[in-house]
Formats: structure tokens, sequence, C-alpha cells
């Protein structure tokens, strides 16, 4: 073999040698930074953590010294101001980040379990179903404004298309009777792909609507469902311990816009809006008007002559959703947690107990 073939063999094999080194060098590169941003992604997640979970005991100390202090749950109170919120939450000892906090009172949702009467969970409640399908002609009638060729599936959409299955999934003991023509019950769902029952029973999570008939996803965000529906409010019916019932009263102190109007007589809707501002009135930073009685809203102007149904209102809550969400480095965590107020029988104090938590990376 000549000399130069030689040389050539050795070059081929010290190109492929480096070749080979390089390659190593950058997976090796490669698996190092992946190994660094997993190391700081680990701990920026650790720390998201904590501070969520501090914002979250924020919250829930807000909430049981406001329930010290008085029975009455309203937006004028400390835990629905936003500055006295972040007041807080600057104590916090984080160097780096941001902490935001947001505390709703769930009774200022209608109670989507309330429709049906339990505890025999069989039949409408008569004021429930009323308020139910004024909500619902306000939301679409809303929609249809906005969009002349407002459609759901393809088709118009009417109050009863989604009251109607949402009762046949909450009721039992009724032998699988459908509601109306629009009702549903386990047959309907069995045949679906993939097939599940009906549940005959309390919801257990608004989510848990978007597996109702006609109530598809695309509906249940565009009209915010999950911001004005509640599963919780469940009280003892009865001394044994073991029945239940749904009330069904929303605190109109904090009820947001839609459902006051959905409160509101019909042809009365118009007043929502005042009744909303008429709670947040203030003057030299002190708030204007006592939200203690529920037929407050009569002293609204406009307002004198309306009644709305006392089996519907209160002024009082002790179920509320903490929102709180941490970011740092462009990382965002958030929990939602339900709490309830209850007072420890030893020591007099009230404490927020948690209800359900839930975690999303945003």
């Amino acid at each position: 073999m000549s000399a130069g073939n030689n040389r050539g063999i050795a070059l081929i094999i010290t190109l492929t040698a480096i070749t080979i080194i390089i390659a190593v060098a950058l997976e090796l590169n490669r698996q190092m930074r992946k190994s660094v941003m997993s190391a700081a992604t680990t701990k920026n997640q650790m720390s998201l953590s904590h501070m969520v979970h501090s914002g979250v005991e924020i919250g829930k100390a807000i909430l049981s010294q406001d329930k010290t202090d008085s029975p009455n749950v309203s937006v004028q109170d400390d835990w629905a101001d936003p500055e006295i919120i972040q007041h807080y939450l600057a104590q916090l000892p984080f160097e780096t980040g941001d902490i935001r906090l947001e505390i709703t009172d769930e009774r200022s949702r209608m109670q989507l379990n309330a429709l049906v009467a339990f505890p025999d969970g069989r039949d409408f409640d008569p004021q429930q179903l009323q308020l139910w399908q004024h909500f619902f002609a306000l939301m679409f009638a809303g929609a249809q404004q906005e969009s002349a060729n407002f459609v759901f599936d393809g088709g118009n959409i009417t109050p009863d298309m989604i009251i109607n299955p949402v009762k046949d999934w909450l009721d039992s003991g009724d032998d699988d009777a459908i509601t109306g023509l629009t009702g549903a019950e386990e047959d309907h769902y069995r045949m679906l792909d993939p097939p599940y029952g009906c549940r005959n029973g309390p919801f257990k999570h608004v989510l848990e609507l978007m597996r109702v008939k006609n109530i598809s996803r695309e509906m249940f965000y565009s009209f915010d469902i999950d911001n004005y529906v509640t599963v919780y409010g469940m009280t003892p019916a009865g001394e044994d311990g073991h029945r239940f019932t749904y009330d069904g009263k929303i605190n109109i102190n904090t009820a947001e816009m839609p459902v006051i109007a959905a409160l509101l007589p019909e042809g009365y809707e118009f007043l929502a809006e005042e009744i909303v501002a008429y709670r947040e009135e203030k003057a030299d930073g002190e708030y204007l008007y006592d939200l203690t009685p529920p037929n407050w809203y009569k002293s609204v102007p406009g307002a004198e002559e309306i009644n709305i149904d006392p089996n519907l209102i209160t002024t009082e809550s002790d179920h509320f959703r903490i929102v709180c969400s941490a970011e740092q480095d462009g990382i965002i965590v958030q929990a939602t947690v339900i709490v309830q107020r209850e007072k420890d029988e030893d020591t007099g104090r009230w404490y927020c107990r948690p209800l359900s938590w839930s975690y999303q990376d945003i």
C-alpha cells in the first residue's frame, strides 16, 4: 500500500474521531444545559408553590377576621378590597416573583344543585326554576344582540334545552323519566362515544356541566358559567345527619350583575347596574350605604316598588373561592381553593376549612 493511501486513511480516521468527539461534546453540553434548566425550573416550581400557599393562607386569615368582625358579607368587606389584599401580600418575605390574590363569595353564584328540591331530589324547586329560566333567557338574548347569527351546535337554543337535561342529571327516584322534550336520562348518555352514566344526584364540580346534554365546552366558556354557578352550599336537612338540602340563596351583597339581573322581575333587569353601583358608592373614602338587611335594594332609585323573592336572597355567606397565582421567571402557577368558614368549638375562633384545591400552570 502506498504512503499516500496510508495518509488518506489516517486523515479519514482522524476526521471521524473528531466528528464523534464533537458530537459527544455537544450532547453532553445539551444534557448539562437541560439539567441546569430542569434544576432551575424545579427550584422555581418549589418557590412558586410556597408563594401560592402563602397567598392562600393570607386569604383564609382575612376571611376569618372578617367573620369575627361581622356576620354580614358584602363587597364592602376587606376580603373584597384589592388594595387591602395587596397590603397583606406585601408583607410576605419573597424577594423575587409576583403574587396575585382574589377572593370571591361562592354565595354570589347560583347554586347549581338547588335547581332540584333536595332531600327528595325529584322535582324542580319552583323559585329556582324561574331564576334559571330568567338567567339563561338574558344570557341568550345578550348573545343574540352581539351576533344575529348566534347558534350553538348548528341550531338555536332555549333555556329549557339547558335546564331540562340539568334537572334530569340531578334528579333521582323518578324511574328515569325524561323532563320535557329536551331532557336526557341514562339511555342518552350510554349511547354516546365514549358512553358514561347520568349522575342522578348533586353535581360534584361545575365542570361536570360539560357532560350534560346540550352544554358544550364552547357554551360553558363563552358564557363564563363557572363565574355565575357553584356546587357549594349544602346544609343539613333533618336531625339524622344523613339528609341534606341546598337553600339556593344568593348573596345580594356580592352577586355580579348578570345574577342580579336574573333575580329582578322581568322588565326591570336594567336596575341591576344601579344596584351594583349602589353597593360600592363612596364619599371621602367611606361606603355610603348599609347592606345589612336583604331588602336594602329597595333604596336604590327606581327600585322602590320592586320585590325580589326573599327565598332567593341573603346577606350572609361562609363559602368563598380563593384564587392565588404566583409568577417567577416567566413561569406562572395558580391555585383555586374553595373554603368554608367554621367556628372552632374549643377556642370560639373562626377559621377556613378547605373544601377543594386545584392547581393550574399558566
